[in-house]
């Protein structure tokens, strides 16, 4: 399952990219630069409490929700403090439409990871 999450969170990286690439190509507003390390920031989030959570479904189911609520306050919070990094180094020239941008972002990343997680946990049973 490892594998085929990486080659999951690839492909999503590359479609999302591709969406962002379009996205600037038709409403150059959009800042460009901040939506796709954003669109980076995310995928490599989401691998990281995917791999976390991977070591804990092995243990006791305490541990598997323990793990679960971990990652996901990991990455909301580290999200959050990419996008208050962004609102203070570029604060003359923010674009509220590329914040709302990184919204469903993270929700598309969140999900597949919730996808693939849930079929770990019931593989391991």
């Amino acid at each position: 399952m490892n594998k085929y999450f990486i080659l999951i969170i690839t492909l999503v990286f590359v479609l999302i990219g591709a969406c962002i690439y379009a996205l600037h190509m038709y409403a150059p507003a959009y800042k460009y630069n901040v939506l796709m390390a954003t669109n980076a920031i995310v995928a490599l989030l989401s691998a990281t409490s995917y791999l976390i959570v991977k070591k804990a479904v092995h243990d006791r189911p305490e541990a598997f929700v323990r793990a679960v609520y971990g990652a996901s306050l990991l990455k909301m919070m580290i999200s959050m403090f990419a996008i208050l990094a962004y609102l203070v180094i570029d604060r003359a020239n923010i674009h509220k439409a590329s914040i709302l941008v990184m919204v469903p972002i993270y929700f598309i990343y969140a999900g597949v990871e919730a996808v693939s997680l849930s079929k770990l946990a019931r593989e391991r049973k």
